[in-house]
Order: structure tokens, then C-alpha cells, then sequence
């Protein structure tokens, strides 16, 4: 699917927004999916399949990090990007957005011109979904450390027999660093593997993965080189 005909589901509860957005991204050649809540969005969302959903944070019925957190947990729709357009600009509202699984986190205002980038940068990301290279083991699905395994095709891990989805976001993150059990890698290179060099992220984003990770599959196995990066042992 080329750029032009990916499928965007776009969530606020202003309507001059949505007109306004979906103007723009129908101009691209988009196909542009509107709702006005979190729980019209997530309805719509498995429905339409969108390859990308852009979400406000303070909406009716059912916020936009609450609507992410369910979206995240249905398994058609673990691949979808999922990115923030809103006028919350505090830090604590940027975490929240990637805590619950967000690929990027945008501030109103912007200019439809830079929107459009934004867009298309995290829509080529849905074109090759996978590993990071490094994690890359060629003719298989799987890697194994341990007890760890990580399932490649279907997103997800499994330790001591048990299996958990993981975000995307998640995976990627937790699949560069098993790549080279032991090696330590800088902050600047999880930013460039997993988010991208197109993709403006938070400080505390990496942070904020590292304890997700670290809460579902335990606190031994990825440690903090302080001032660093991280690094994963068995």
C-alpha cells in the first residue's frame, strides 16, 4: 500500500478540527476516518483497520490515553500507528501519551505542512514493520535468550511459558537490546533504531518504556549504565 492510499483514522471532539485535518490529509490523498471520542474511535478503529490514528488527549466519553491503552490491546490492530495532535504540551501529558502506547506525540498549533511530515514519516514506518537490523536472525521467527523468547511475527514474548503482547514501540525496544546480550547501548542509538531520526521524542521516553519493559519481565534483566544507555543480560 503507497503512502497516498494509506487509511487514517483521525479523533477530537472539534469539529473545525477534524474538517480542518481531514482537509489536509484528503488533499495527500488520504483516506481520512473521523470520530469525536475515545469510544467511537476505538469502534471505528476496528472496523476501518486504519494504518494510522491520530488521537486529542481531552475528549467526551473516553480520553485519547485511555482510548490508546484499549486500542493497543487488540491484536489487528498491534501494527497501527498511533500518534497524539493536541494542546496539551505538558511532560506529563507527552509520558502519559507514550506510556500508553503512542508512536509519536504532536502539539497544536502546527502547520499543515509539517503535520503532512509527521504523517508521512511515521506512515513509512508501517511499510516494513519488524525488528530493528541488528535483531534480525535470518531464516527464523524467533529469538531465544533464556528463558525469553520473542516472537517476531506476532509481536510478542514469551517467559517461562508465558505469553505477553507487547506495543510496538515495546518490542522493537526490548528486541534491539537482546540483539547483543551485554552490549550497552547509548540512548542516541535506541532513539535512532526505534524512533527514528524523522520522529521528535520526549527525553523520559526511553525511560518510560525501560519501566514497562521492566515490569513485565522483571527488573534483572535490563540494566542502566547512568549518563549511558542500557544494556540486556541474561
Amino acid at each position: 500500500m503507497s503512502e497516498s492510499q494509506s487509511k487514517i483514522l483521525l479523533v477530537d471532539d472539534e469539529v473545525d478540527i477534524l474538517e480542518f485535518v481531514s482537509y489536509n490529509l484528503e488533499k495527500e490523498g488520504y483516506k481520512v476516518y473521523t470520530a469525536q471520542n475515545g469510544a467511537e474511535a476505538i469502534k471505528l478503529a476496528e472496523k476501518t483497520l486504519p494504518d494510522l490514528i491520530i488521537l486529542d488527549v481531552m475528549m467526551p466519553e473516553m480520553d485519547g490515553i485511555a482510548a490508546c491503552e484499549e486500542i493497543r490491546r487488540i491484536p489487528a490492530l498491534q501494527h497501527t500507528m498511533i500518534a497524539f495532535l493536541t494542546a496539551r504540551g505538558e511532560d506529563y501529558s507527552q509520558i502519559a501519551g507514550f506510556d500508553a502506547g503512542a508512536d509519536d506525540y504532536i502539539t497544536k498549533p502546527i502547520r499543515p505542512k509539517v503535520l503532512i511530515s509527521r504523517v508521512k514519516a511515521l506512515l513509512k514506518r508501517t511499510t516494513a514493520p519488524g525488528l530493528p537490523q541488528a535483531a534480525v536472525v535470518e531464516n527464523t521467527h524467533t529469538v531465544t535468550v533464556g528463558t525469553l523468547v520473542i516472537d517476531k511475527e506476532r509481536y510478542l514474548i514469551i517467559q517461562d511459558g508465558k505469553e505477553m503482547i507487547l506495543p510496538r514501540k515495546e518490542f522493537e525496544l526490548l528486541s534491539l537490546l537482546v540483539s547483543k546480550p551485554g552490549k550497552v547501548f547509548t540512548r542516541e542509538e535506541i532513539y535512532y533504531s526505534v524512533w527514528g531520526d524523522n520522529v521528535v521524542v520526549g527525553d523520559r521516553t526511553i525511560d518510560v518504556h525501560i519501566r514497562k519493559l521492566r515490569e513485565k519481565i522483571g527488573n534483572d534483566h535490563i540494566k542502566t549504565l547512568k549518563g549511558i544507555g542500557y544494556k540486556f543480560v541474561e
